[in-house]
C-alpha cells in the first residue's frame, strides 16, 4: 500500500555515481566508500571535509537522485549498517563501562529492536507469506554462516504444521536446491550487512527461474532486495562483535504463528498426532516409575 512516502532509495553505491560527472564523482566518492565517517556531520560540516562547499556538495547529492541532505543522510547510514563489521560494535562501546553496565545496555538494544519491528511491521505482508507458503509446491530456505540457525529454526517448525521446507545452509546444497524451482515455489533468503555470497547468489538464481522469492535482512540496501518479491527489513544492531537475531527471531515466529493460523483445523490435526508423541515417545525423558 502506498502511503505517500516515497519509497527508500535502494540503489548501490556504484550505481548513483554513475550519474555524475567525474568532478562531482569524486567529491562523493570518499563518503561513499567510507559512510561511518560522515553520516553525522552536518552539509556544511561534511562540505568543509571534502573542501568544497555546501552548495556544490548538494548538487552533487541532488544529482545521484536524493530530494536533499536529510534523504542522504538516511541513505549512508543505511549503507555504514551495510558495511560494518564485528569490530564496529566494539569500537562504539563507551570507554570505561564496567561489565554490569554493559550487559544493560544489550538488553536495551534489543528491547530497541524488538520496539523497531513493532513500529515498521506490515501483519498483512506476513500473512500474504504464510499463504503463499501453503500454495507452493516446494519451499526452499537460504541462510549460512550465523543465519543458518534461524534457517534451521524455521524450517523445523514448519516441518511440524507438515510445509515442505528444505534448509539449505552450505553452498552445495545451495546449488542444488535452486536447479529445480519454479513458479510454483518460494525460496526465503536470510542473511544481513553486506550479505553472504552463497544466499544472494541463491536467490538471484531462484528469482530468474521465477520462483517467488522473500528477503529477510536488516537495509533496503541489501543485496537480497534485488532479487525479491517481498523483503522484510529487521534491526540486528548490539552492542556485542555480532549481530543481535531478536528481532529476526520476533518475525519468524510471527510467519509462524500466521501459517498456524490460516489453516487452524489443519494444524489441530497435525498438532495432536504430535501431542501423542511428545506425551509417550522414546525422545522424551521420563523419572522412574511416573506414568
Amino acid at each position: 500500500m502506498n502511503d505517500g512516502r516515497r519509497a527508500p532509495i535502494s540503489k548501490l553505491p556504484s550505481e548513483l555515481v554513475r550519474r555524475l560527472n567525474p568532478r562531482r564523482r569524486e567529491l562523493v566518492r570518499p563518503v561513499l566508500a567510507d559512510p561511518r565517517n560522515y553520516v553525522l556531520l552536518s552539509i556544511r560540516k561534511l562540505a568543509d571535509a571534502l573542501d568544497s562547499d555546501a552548495m556544490t556538495v548538494l548538487r552533487a547529492i541532488r544529482s545521484m537522485g536524493f530530494d536533499g541532505y536529510g534523504e542522504f543522510r538516511t541513505y549512508l547510514h543505511e549503507l555504514a549498517l551495510a558495511q560494518a563489521t564485528q569490530l564496529d560494535p566494539m569500537q562504539a562501546r563507551p570507554a570505561r563501562k564496567g561489565i554490569a553496565d554493559q550487559l544493560r545496555r544489550s538488553l536495551s538494544r534489543d528491547s530497541a529492536n524488538i520496539l523497531a519491528l513493532r513500529q515498521t511491521i506490515d501483519v498483512a505482508r506476513v500473512e500474504a507469506v504464510a499463504r503463499r507458503l501453503y500454495a507452493a509446491r516446494r519451499i526452499v530456505l537460504l541462510g549460512g554462516d550465523v543465519a543458518a540457525v534461524l534457517v534451521t529454526f524455521l524450517q523445523y517448525n514448519l516441518a511440524v504444521i507438515d510445509l515442505p521446507a528444505q534448509a539449505c545452509t552450505r553452498p552445495g546444497e545451495v546449488v542444488h536446491a535452486v536447479r529445480g524451482l519454479g513458479k510454483s515455489d518460494v525460496v526465503i533468503g536470510i542473511t544481513f550487512r553486506r550479505g553472504l555470497r552463497q544466499t544472494v547468489d541463491g536467490l538471484q538464481q531462484a528469482h530468474a527461474k521465477g520462483a517467488y522469492c522473500v528477503a529477510i535482512t536488516d537495509t533496503h540496501l541489501s543485496p537480497l532486495a534485488r532479487f525479491a518479491q517481498e523483503c522484510f527489513v529487521v534491526p540486528i544492531e548490539t552492542t556485542l562483535y555480532g549481530v543481535s537475531y531478536v528481532a529476526p527471531m520476533a518475525l519468524l515466529n510471527m510467519l509462524l504463528v500466521a501459517c498456524a493460523a490460516t489453516r487452524k483445523k489443519r494444524t489441530m490435526r497435525l498438532l495432536k498426532a504430535a501431542d501423542a508423541e511428545q506425551r509417550t515417545g522414546y525422545r522424551w525423558h521420563r523419572e522412574d516409575g511416573l506414568t
